[in-house]
Parts: C-alpha cells; sequence; structure tokens
C-alpha cells in the first residue's frame, strides 16, 4: 500500500446567483471585469452576487449613473439565502432595454422587484426597480 496522497483538490463554490457553476466562472468573472454581464439577467444576477458578498463598488459600477446613490451602505447583517428569476422581458444582446423580475430571499424575509436595465456604452446597467407586492 503506498502512503502517497492525492493532491488536494481546489473546493469550487457554486455561485451565489443560483446558477450551477464555480463563482469565478460565473459572477466572479463580472464581479473582477474580467467580462461583461452579456443580458439584463447575467446583470441582475452578478449584482444579487454582489449584494450577498458585500461588494458594493461592483453594485455602484453596475447602476447607472442617472440615478445611482453616492453608496450604498450595505447591512453586514444582512444573510441573503436565494434568488428566483421570475421573469424576463427583452435584456439580451439584441436590446437596449429589459426587465428581470426576481424574488431575492434573505434571512427573515424577501423582496421582490421588477427591476430595469439599460445599456451605457454597451454595458448593462441597472436604473431602478418597482415592486409588485
Amino acid at each position: 500500500m503506498s502512503s502517497r496522497r492525492r493532491p488536494a483538490r481546489a473546493l469550487q463554490v457554486t455561485c451565489p446567483c443560483g446558477l450551477p457553476e464555480p463563482y469565478e466562472r460565473c459572477c466572479g468573472r463580472y464581479h473582477s471585469g474580467a467580462a461583461a454581464a452579456p443580458t439584463a439577467e447575467a446583470l441582475m444576477r452578478s449584482r444579487y452576487a454582489a449584494f450577498v458578498r458585500g461588494d458594493e463598488p461592483y453594485l455602484l459600477r453596475t447602476w447607472h449613473p442617472r440615478t445611482r446613490p453616492a453608496r450604498l451602505g450595505l447591512d453586514p447583517g444582512t444573510r441573503w439565502t436565494g434568488l428566483e428569476v421570475l421573469g424576463t422581458t427583452d435584456g439580451s444582446a439584441f436590446h437596449a432595454t429589459g426587465t428581470v423580475t426576481f424574488r431575492a430571499s434573505f434571512r427573515g424575509g424577501a423582496l421582490h422587484e421588477r427591476s430595469r436595465f439599460e445599456r451605457v456604452d454597451g454595458a448593462w446597467v441597472y436604473v431602478d426597480g418597482d415592486f409588485p407586492d
């Protein structure tokens, strides 16, 4: 019997956005600036993942300049627990605008929002949202 050990494999964490990809290959590449979200839904998912990770710079960078606040002041005590995309309208590579309706759950409740997105200089950005419930 050999005493050699197998090399340790890096732990791959599933992306918080809900897609079955490792974070680095999913929203992590958008957060790092290595790629831009190709659709309004991809941007919305990456913004949810940024809330989960407390990445305020990414959230501000992907907010439309017309509606972007000066700062967010994220609550580090909020524990996001899941994302459910309920519907999308437009928001593909062929559109200039799009909407994504979603439910983001957190410990103690949920946020139901219909978010609006636009392209600015070719990149998707969050404009604003309303709350259907």
